[in-house]
């Protein structure tokens, strides 16, 4: 029987700046910022966390044998969607006053459970975020 994928648990993303990266994160979508020390001789690691789920935020200039990672390593290639209860005009009212561009949006997009209203921006690095929800 082959196996089942029931979840995502973290993603890893390579940035330029941790500190810039983590700063967008946490004001613009909220999310709260994690530093765990994995032991003598290795690198910290900073991760975001958001609902059940985590982000592990890589120096795209870390060394790969103290990061375990992609063969191909480059900031600002991600393209992520983030699910929130908000309402669109919630988020573009929220990113128009914290002066972040808005690429595309308010949209109609099929997303994994049905169509999502999505406004579009993007993360210092340039990788493109997908703020959504569920229409009802």
């Amino acid at each position: 029987m082959p196996v089942k994928i029931d979840a995502l648990d973290h993603l890893v993303i390579n940035v330029a700046d941790v500190d810039r990266t983590t700063a967008w994160y946490q004001k613009v979508l909220g999310m709260t910022l994690q530093v765990s020390d994995p032991g003598p001789g290795r690198a910290k690691r900073t991760s975001l966390l958001f609902g059940n789920q985590k982000i592990n935020v890589r120096p795209k200039d870390a060394d790969k044998v103290d990061w375990f990672t992609a063969d191909r390593v480059m900031a600002g290639s991600d393209d992520l969607c983030f699910l929130t209860s908000s309402a669109p005009d919630e988020v573009v009212a929220h990113l128009q006053a914290l002066g972040v561009a808005i690429e595309e949006g308010p949209v109609a997009k099929q997303g994994a459970r049905g169509t999502l209203r999505s406004v579009y921006c993007r993360d210092p690095d340039g990788s493109l975020i997908e703020i959504s929800s569920y229409q009802d």
